[in-house]
């Protein structure tokens, strides 16, 4: 699975951003699907998750309320709403799927990753 992640900007703290990911190659084989953030200087952290066949969700608790992760399985591709953005919600954002019906906020249970989208939020 090839993952191509887009949506990413500058914004001001109190507004919305959309990113998409799209899947391209064995899209059938995935389960799961995620976005993860990266802040500079701190590790790698899971956002949302979203069960490709079923839709249930997941969140962060950073971020519950807040944003919002979908899935259109006839674009193959995955969304997060971000609404009411924070200027700790700065990071550059990855989606990643996975082969494993179980949740993980663990990097490594991820077996495909997109490029990472930058989102930065101004105060």
């Amino acid at each position: 699975v090839q993952l191509q992640a887009s949506g990413g900007g500058l914004v001001q703290a109190g507004t919305s951003l959309r990113l998409s990911c799209t899947a391209s190659g064995r899209t059938f084989s995935t389960n799961l699907m995620a976005w993860f953030r990266q802040a500079p200087g701190k590790e790698r952290e899971i956002v949302a998750a979203v069960w490709w066949s079923g839709g249930r969700t997941i969140y962060a608790d950073s971020v519950k309320d807040r944003f919002y992760i979908s899935r259109d399985k006839a674009r193959n591709t995955m969304y997060l709403q971000m609404t009411r953005l924070k200027p700790e919600d700065t990071a550059v954002y990855y989606c990643a799927s996975t082969l494993k019906h179980y949740y993980s906020d663990s990097e490594e249970a991820y077996d495909a990753w997109g490029q990472g989208t930058q989102v930065t939020v101004s105060s």
